[in-house]
């Protein structure tokens, strides 16, 4: 017994020094792939498969196998078996294929050539990326399901970090792998496809960014892609009767989303506004083919002027628009305040403003497509729109739109793509004009004491009109609404909408710590509280909106509408009410 006790213990050092050589190896391995550097990951990979092998070999030694099923420290060494197993699979299965893949696949071989992205490389590397991806995933729930509570501490905390780097894999690795199975079809390798885009205007803002004000169809054909149609949603007028939209939305957000091209995104649920918008479209050109929906904002088109550099705009604009005092030339540093600000003051008539919208859009695609910008940098900064919520995508093709159901991109308030604890915080314009550029706002998480079981939240949203204090002479009347709709020149008049998770409860609402009433309502089993605000220019107001009966089995997590602030200053980390105790 004593020298196999020895010989367990030669093994157990065995197992920890080969595995913590991989975790050292691994952020190497993620350098190098980022940098292109095949040659490098390669070499990694090797490094990581020997060191992989030789825990594997530890961790399944007959007499190792043998002292698992003793109690005690039976559910310990089974733990470690479990663990060198996967972090093998992971390497032979996930990391060899994946470096074989980037072989084939150069991020800046996706740049365009003669207007055209090439699409060999992604459709030859899809394969090894959905079968790394698939690996990974079953590795973690492997591991996922293990029970941590009889585990030593020197084996519950590798078996943690093992889940944690894991759980963080398997969500690139799925993104890449949905990426490299929609981008070719979607692109037009397997024939023709055309796309509504629907251009987000955040200076009236709706649950998922703007007003889609400025319209217009992309044509993708084998990699290239062509802005051709336009249209704008003002010119587009009233749908009577309203397309049907489903009944528990129109209870929330009014006849006005299936009655108003710049009303179907007051849902933050994007496949429902994408599917609205494509009818709607349809009724007004039904010559046109559309096979899916897109969105974008002024902030999303300004990551990609990062990638492509400045594009001019004069030689562009459609007839009767002028420059006036507007720049020649648009950058990422000026065009979000061009576009939402600066164009009201330089172009009174709305259609002429819609007009320079699509223009802008339009250059910015020709830019892209131009083969002037790198690959790499041109799928950086997309990466970036899409992760910030800025960029959302709809098809009408079923399987595609599964693959999106899964992912942010989607836009869907609903479905695997919304984690079990998710809450949103969404606003929708209520003073019929462009005020939102002068709106700041934060947004945080604020978990409350728990009661009877059940987590409870409170999301709180801080809201300031950075307005001029004379906004009712020194800005345009469109900019203002001029009290169209019985908001004081000046103010801004915003719903508030919040959804928890599903099947918790809306409770009850404030208002800088005065109770007001709430409107609450259901979505896809989700509660939703709407509580409407209005600021007069330099004024601050506190919402809080109270969530009980929250089932908690993973962490908070918080979406909230994109706006011409950055991510990072509008969603603040979650905080924890004080003087509650953990039970």
């Amino acid at each position: 017994m004593g020298s196999a006790t020895v010989w367990l213990g030669f093994q157990a050092t065995h197992i920890k020094e080969h595995l913590d050589a991989t975790t050292q190896l691994l952020p190497e391995l993620k350098k190098e792939l980022l940098a292109n550097d095949v040659a490098a990951a390669s070499s990694t990979v090797a490094s990581l498969a020997n060191h992989t092998a030789a825990a594997k070999r530890a961790g399944t030694d007959p007499l190792w196998k043998l002292a698992s099923g003793l109690p005690w420290i039976g559910p310990n060494l089974a733990a470690a078996s479990e663990v060198s197993t996967t972090a093998d699979d992971v390497v032979n299965l996930a990391a060899k294929p994946l470096v074989g893949a980037f072989q084939s696949l150069d991020w800046k071989a996706l740049t365009p050539v003669d207007g055209a992205v090439p699409l060999a490389p992604l459709q030859k590397a899809a394969p090894s990326v959905v079968s790394a991806a698939n690996s990974v995933e079953l590795s973690y729930h492997r591991l996922a399901g293990i029970d941590p509570k009889p585990l030593l501490p020197q084996i519950a905390t590798p078996l943690h970090s093992a889940i944690t780097q894991l759980d963080e894999l398997r969500g690139v690795l799925s993104t890449a792998a949905d990426a490299a199975q929609l981008v070719p079809p979607m692109m037009g390798a397997d024939g023709p496809r055309n796309y509504l885009l629907l251009i987000q205007n955040n200076a009236e803002i709706r649950a998922s960014g703007g007003i889609p004000g400025a319209l217009a169809v992309l044509h993708a054909e084998d990699g290239k892609i062509t802005l051709t149609a336009q249209d704008s949603a003002s010119a587009m007028g009233a749908f009577t009767p309203p397309v049907k939209v489903d009944t528990a939305q129109e209870t929330i957000y009014s006849t006005r989303m299936g009655r108003y091209m710049q009303d179907v995104n007051m849902t933050p649920d994007f496949p429902t506004a994408a599917s609205t918008a494509r009818t709607m479209w349809l009724q007004r050109h039904p010559e046109q083919a559309i096979d899916g929906v897109i969105s974008i904002d002024p902030v999303a088109l300004a990551l990609v002027l990062k990638a492509t550099g400045p594009v001019s705009v004069a030689a562009a604009l459609p007839e009767g628009v002028s420059l006036g005092g507007l720049p020649t030339q648009l950058t990422s540093a000026n065009l979000v305040s061009v576009l939402l600000s600066q164009v009201y003051s330089d172009i009174r008539e709305p259609a002429l403003q819609d007009a320079y919208f699509a223009a802008v859009a339009k250059n910015v695609f020709d830019v892209v497509g131009s083969g002037k910008t790198p690959g790499d940098k041109l799928v950086e900064s997309l990466a970036t729109g899409v992760s910030d919520h800025r960029i959302l995508m709809w098809s009408t093709r079923g399987g595609e739109q599964a693959i999106l159901g899964t992912q942010g991109l989607g836009g869907a308030i609903s479905g695997p793509s919304v984690p079990a604890a998710g809450f949103g915080v969404y606003f929708n314009d209520g003073t019929g004009a462009k005020m939102d550029y002068y709106v700041k706002r934060t947004v945080q998480l604020v978990q409350r004491c728990s009661s009877g079981g059940y987590a409870q939240y409170t999301a709180k949203i801080v809201m300031t009109n950075t307005a001029p204090a004379d906004a009712a002479a020194s800005l345009p009347a469109y900019v203002t609404g001029n009290a169209v709709f019985g908001v004081p020149i000046g103010s801004v008049a915003t719903n508030v909408v919040a959804y928890g998770p599903s099947q918790a409860r809306a409770q009850q609402a404030k208002v800088d710590g005065k109770a007001v009433g709430i409107s609450a309502y259901a979505h896809d089993e989700r509660p939703v509280g709407v509580v409407h605000v209005q600021l007069a220019p330099g004024q601050t107001q506190t919402v809080e909106i109270d969530f009980s009966k929250v089932v908690q089995t993973s962490p908070a997590q918080l979406d909230v509408t994109p706006t011409i602030q950055e991510k990072a200053d509008v969603i603040l980390p979650e905080q924890k009410a004080a003087g509650c105790t953990e039970k």
